[in-house]
């Protein structure tokens, strides 16, 4: 299934703007496709870019700590 920008967006919860944005990322671009005029992205290949962004709870755990680690330092 291809998505347009349009209702990427509404899937994704970000603007169009943002998601333009993405398209030329210089480090991870966005995958789509130029047909015609019109832009689309797959949903599979928007799923496994965005993965990309995922945060898990053990990095903020982490650093949490270390944050508390060196505010007693400077303490």
């Amino acid at each position: 299934m291809y998505f347009s920008l349009r209702e990427l967006s509404r899937h994704a919860g970000l603007s169009v703007r943002r998601l333009r944005g993405y398209l030329t990322d210089r480090t991870e671009p966005l995958p789509h496709y130029r047909v015609g005029g019109k832009i689309l992205v797959h949903r599979t290949e928007f799923a496994e870019w965005v993965h990309q962004f995922r945060r898990t709870a053990k990095v903020c755990e982490l650093n949490a700590l270390v944050d508390d680690l060196m505010g007693d330092i400077s303490a």
